[in-house]
């Protein structure tokens, strides 16, 4: 079963740290209200936490 979790870009990264737009980034992320669908591992759980104030976490789901 591996887990899945769905995020939302819901604010700009202008203005904030180099880091924290190459976290979006790296999970995909870049534009306003762009959504990605991620398999939750706690990799990318510490990634979300990063950037917590920019996304939010729409679904989270389990698959067989």
């Amino acid at each position: 079963m591996k887990k899945t979790v769905l995020l939302r870009q819901i604010a700009s990264p202008i203005r904030k740290p180099r880091d924290q737009r190459a976290t979006l980034i790296g999970l995909g992320l870049n534009k306003m209200n762009k959504t990605r669908v991620l398999e939750d591992t706690p990799e990318v759980r510490g990634m979300i936490r990063k950037v917590q104030h920019l996304v939010q976490i729409v679904n989270q789901e389990k698959n067989n």
